[in-house]
């Protein structure tokens, strides 16, 4: 336990590692790229990228020009995959910092190529395009005119084309992505007819990782894989009901934070903001420096527990900006500075980012990446 910080996150590198294990036997012989945009799913690029320099891993993903910058600054020398967008006046930092920028936008192929005629400098980049997910992405008619602007200029390559499916977590039912798949490989073959030769394809992310062989192709995409969960319940049983084993990724996060007040509350009085919670009995309270600013959802109000030696503790009343409140009444020997699970393992007792999305109404991506990023991660 650490001493130092009254609200802090644990990342733990040897949960982390097994997790890449898993990825890399699950990857074959393909490129990997570690996702590591929205801090690192909430863990905290900085720390992640200090991990992944021990692994060898050939990419990292992340979404914007900043996030990029910064794992250059953290120290990363390997690939950096942006499926973001970077604005056109900011496409120059592509040849400094040495990035594969994710296009779909004609003006982009223009001014990359552009610039790459410049400096007289080869740009490698690569296509995403449009299988069904209407977000990013080339639609298919446009494709002969994208490909006949890359061919415009000598320095441009077209590295890689990808896309990412849009029901491939969400159901056991599998046949739109099969769907987007076909539509990945029609397309695909469209762009070589044209005479381009993209040396990497790429539409696997967790799930498509976890379950299915077909979209894997040279390269893949792990996300929330790698910080040791499953993208959702439904990938978790079509994994199992398809024979996989159990147990295979492990959880690398937990959050912990210190109770700063302990209180006598009377019977019949209220809790928090709002009036929400009355007690009906005596109470003694626990007082928490978290809230809603830290990423805690205001949606838990009433509803969530944490972990205080081992037990759980209710949460009373409205989870407030940078506190909240917690039931201590059947824990004996609490004391002020008491160390306090909020996300993690505490003895028998666990509560799981999953289990905090059940609660929330929501998934586990957004229980992760909504902590606050100011808190401090550390490597245990």
């Amino acid at each position: 336990m650490n001493n130092q910080y009254l609200t802090w996150l644990e990342i733990d590198s040897k949960a982390f590692s097994q997790n890449l294990k898993t990825i890399r036997k699950l990857a074959g012989n393909r490129l990997i790229a570690a996702a590591v945009k929205a801090n690192g799913y909430g863990h905290g690029l900085k720390e992640m990228v200090r991990l992944l320099n021990k692994e060898k891993i050939a990419y990292i993903a992340v979404h914007s020009l900043d996030e990029a910058s910064q794992s250059r600054a953290y120290g990363w020398g390997g690939k950096i995959l942006v499926v973001g967008y970077i604005q056109l006046e900011n496409l120059e930092s592509v040849l400094e910092l040495n990035l594969e920028p994710t296009v779909y936008n004609f003006e982009t192929i223009k001014r990359l190529g552009e610039l790459a005629e410049k400096y007289n400098h080869k740009i490698n980049f690569h296509l995403k395009i449009e299988t069904g997910t209407n977000r990013q992405g080339v639609e298919s008619e446009k494709i002969p005119k994208f490909v006949g602007e890359i061919k415009k200029y000598r320095f441009l390559n077209l590295k890689g084309v990808s896309t990412h499916f849009a029901n491939i977590e969400d159901t056991t039912d599998h046949s739109y992505a099969n769907y987007q798949l076909e539509e990945f490989n029609r397309i695909f073959s469209q762009i070589k007819k044209h005479g381009l030769k993209p040396e990497l394809r790429h539409t696997a992310c967790s799930a498509a990782l976890l379950l299915f062989e077909d979209t894997k192709f040279e390269f893949v995409r792990p996300g929330i894989a790698i910080y040791g969960l499953w993208p959702s319940k439904e990938t978790y049983l079509s994994y199992r009901m398809a024979g996989g084993r159990n147990s295979i990724l492990r959880p690398i996060l937990s959050w912990k934070t210190r109770v700063i007040q302990i209180k006598n509350v009377p019977h019949n009085a209220f809790i928090g903001y709002g009036c929400t919670y009355r007690t009906t009995s005596k109470t003694k309270l626990a007082v928490l420096p978290v809230g809603y600013c830290d990423g805690y959802d205001r949606s838990l109000s009433n509803l969530s527990y944490v972990l205080i030696k081992g037990k759980r503790a209710p949460l009373r009343g409205r989870i407030c900006m940078n506190l909240m409140m917690v039931d201590i009444t059947d824990i004996p020997g609490v004391k002020l500075e008491e160390p306090v699970v909020l996300m993690g393992i505490d003895g028998k007792e666990k509560i799981s980012a999953d289990q905090m999305a059940s609660w929330a109404q929501t998934v586990n991506y957004e229980i992760l990446s909504r902590i606050n990023g100011g808190i401090p991660r550390i490597i245990i």
